[in-house]
């Protein structure tokens, strides 16, 4: 019995012994040390990297690198974005051929770097918009119509609230419900005070006697509606244009296979990774724009609309797909028009929803 104690007494110290000494290991890795096992899962380490998560082995606890963690959640970036973002403007061709041949892990995403700069660019149009109104014009039936979708998005806006915090969602998505609620608030407080509904530089667009009829029942009902409140479609075109932005992919990639349907070895995926580059540079070519046009050089504003995207597709088609300049000139030709055909869709199916 004595020796059993003994031996008992023995593992305890051992038991402390060890505790001891993985607290003076994690103390001295809480500095500058590396762990033997992963912070976060607990798999044992044979890198820079868990292989089992893909967390650092190093875990950092300073203030610097708090105050970078902070600053890297707010911009969302780091070295991949540095590197992309100059061959998005410079390279455009050689970025989309890298990542479509698998180089994944030096740059961002397509699908990643088009939803921010998407981003990017409303959150530029909305500082640099100007402070002038558009005032409603037409009927009565008119303005109550349009007080009528304005309370309708209020009453969206609330229900998406109550939704998102019924569910528990994250901070993020309650933070973005409730600025939509307090933006759709506040368009219909400014209707019913002045009849102002939103920021257009000024333009107050009339349609009497405007009248379009196609084949789509829809769009025609799309059309007499933007046609009967023009200063409310220009409103909705504003608030709802970040928001269905992503339609523009599936529209054009019909088009872009109509470009190479005959060559082999060209497919949809990379139809997909080029259609985003290249509306992640529009983005942010627009986001430039606006604040050089807001700066007063309205000019230089107009010359970079009109020289630089066909400059920009004519790279990326040509490094994208391996062209000739031949074959990438006519291409860029076509690209133009289907460009414009696309928008003219996409103004489309943003007004059809509106109505909706």
């Amino acid at each position: 019995m004595a020796m059993e104690l003994e031996a008992v007494g023995g593992l305890a110290v051992a038991s402390v012994v060890v505790h001891e000494v993985d607290g003076a290991q994690a103390a001295a890795q809480g500095a500058h040390g590396h762990a033997t096992s992963c912070a976060n899962c607990n798999a044992t380490l044979a890198g820079e990297f868990c292989h089992q998560c893909g967390q650092h082995a190093h875990v950092h606890k300073s203030l610097l690198h708090l105050a970078e963690e902070v600053l890297h959640g707010i911009l969302h970036f780091d070295t991949k974005a540095w590197r992309t973002i100059p061959m998005l403007v410079a390279r455009p061709g050689q970025l989309t051929r890298r990542y479509i041949d698998g180089q994944r892990t030096r740059f961002v995403s397509p699908l990643a770097l088009f939803l921010f700069l998407v981003f990017f660019l409303f959150f530029v149009a909305s500082l640099t918009g100007g402070k002038s109104g558009v005032n409603l014009s037409g009927s009565p039936e008119a303005k109550a119509q349009a007080r009528a979708e304005l309370v309708r998005d209020v009453e969206h806006a609330r229900a998406a609230l109550r939704t998102a915090e019924a569910s528990g969602s994250d901070k993020e998505t309650l933070a973005e419900a409730t600025a939509e609620l307090a933006t759709a608030e506040n368009v219909l407080k400014k209707f019913e005070q002045s009849g102002v509904v939103a920021s257009a530089n000024g333009v107050s667009l009339k349609a009497d006697k405007f009248n379009v009829e196609t084949s789509w029942p829809a769009m025609n009902a799309a059309i007499k509606h933007a046609a009967d409140n023009p200063d409310l479609t220009i409103y909705k075109l504003k608030s709802s244009g970040s928001k269905f932005s992503f339609l523009l992919v599936p529209i054009s990639l019909p088009f872009l296979w109509l470009l190479f349907f005959w060559r082999r070895g060209v497919t949809m995926y990379d139809h997909a990774v080029f259609s985003l580059y290249s509306l992640s540079f529009m983005a942010l070519m627009f986001a430039l724009v606006f604040v050089i046009s807001y700066a007063g050089f309205g000019t230089l504003a107009a010359a970079l609309v009109v020289c630089l995207p066909p400059v920009h597709m004519f790279l990326q088609l040509r490094g994208a797909y391996a062209l000739s300049r031949g074959e990438a000139f006519w291409r860029t030709l076509a690209l133009l028009g289907i460009a414009g055909v696309v928008f003219l869709l996409y103004i489309g199916l943003i007004l059809m929803l509106s109505v909706a």
